[in-house]
Formats: structure tokens, C-alpha cells, sequence
């Protein structure tokens, strides 16, 4: 659930710098930072050695920005459901290709579930944000904090994944 932190900070720290998503230049720099954000989250969460941390918040950040560029112009920048809905399931495909790539290694072919399981679960995402009230319609690079949980409990999955794989190691009791 450390990782569920990577989706608010993110956003908060690309909203600060960039503000709203609303043309192909906010969109990669917010995803760059917001991507940057919740992969180092994401990585520390699942206890990466320092090679992989680094690779998975890189695959994260541009993963994002790709992603949340093509998402959010596919849907003309549109904050309604069906527009979020698809911005998520290209941004979570687009970022789950990437972190596949970082995957493939631990996993083989089991890595190419993942993307379409992203793609799900950021719809899912920013579904339920839209669902709850967020204020979508600030144009966001990711979804609220509802739409983070679910997001966080359905890729809890991956942990489970990688637990035994070489550079993935539980940490040592203090």
C-alpha cells in the first residue's frame, strides 16, 4: 500500500509545476513528474535493489508521459467519464508496456499480462474518482486519492509476482 502514496504525490507535485493537462506539453511534463513520483514509490514499495529502482521509476515516468499524452489527446482533454475511462486505460497500458519491459526479465511471458491489467486498473481508477466527486475537470495527470486505492488494491497482485525473482528482497529487520 506504500505504493498508493505515488498516485497523490504525483499528482500533487506535476499540478504544481505544470498545472492542468491541457495540451501535449502538460501532458508529457506532468506525466514525466507524476510517472517519476509514483515509480520511485512503486519500486520502494516492492523493495527493489538500486539497478531495478532506477529502471522502474524511469520505465514509470516515461511509461506516463507517453501514455498521458496520447490518452488525454485521443479524448481531445476531455474530463468526462468515458474520456477518463479511456485516458486511463492508454495511460495504464502505455505505462504497464514500459514496466513489462522491466518485467520481462523476472517474469518472461508473464510480463505481457501486464499491460492490459494497468490499462483495467487506471480505468478503474479514474472511474471511481469521476463516480466519487473529485474534481475532475481540474485535469489532473492521475487520478484522485479513491481512484488511487482501487488502482493500489487491484496491482497489489505484483508483489505476490515478484516476491522469490532476483532483485526484488524483503527487507532485512532493524
Amino acid at each position: 500500500m506504500i505504493s498508493f502514496l505515488g498516485f497523490p504525490l504525483g499528482g500533487l507535485a506535476a499540478w504544481l509545476v505544470t498545472g492542468p493537462v491541457v495540451d501535449p506539453t502538460s501532458a508529457v511534463t506532468g506525466g514525466l513528474l507524476s510517472g517519476a513520483i509514483l515509480g520511485a514509490a512503486q519500486a520502494w514499495a516492492l523493495r527493489a535493489d538500486r539497478r531495478l529502482f532506477t529502471t522502474w521509476t524511469l520505465a514509470t515516468a516515461i511509461g506516463l508521459a507517453v501514455g498521458l499524452t496520447a490518452g488525454a489527446t485521443l479524448v481531445n482533454f476531455s474530463t468526462g467519464l468515458a474520456g477518463l475511462a479511456l485516458q486511463g486505460a492508454v495511460s495504464g497500458g502505455v505505462v504497464g508496456l514500459a514496466q513489462a519491459m522491466v518485467l520481462w526479465r523476472r517474469t518472461g511471458p508473464l510480463a505481457l499480462a501486464w499491460p492490459a491489467y494497468l490499462a483495467g486498473a487506471w480505468a478503474a481508477g479514474w472511474t471511481v474518482t469521476t463516480l466519487a466527486g473529485i474534481g475532475v475537470d481540474e485535469q489532473f495527470t492521475v487520478f484522485g486519492a479513491s481512484g488511487a486505492l482501487v488502482a493500489t488494491l487491484l496491482t497489489a497482485v505484483l508483489p505476490l509476482v515478484l516476491r522469490a525473482r532476483p532483485g526484488f528482497h524483503r527487507a532485512s529487520p532493524a
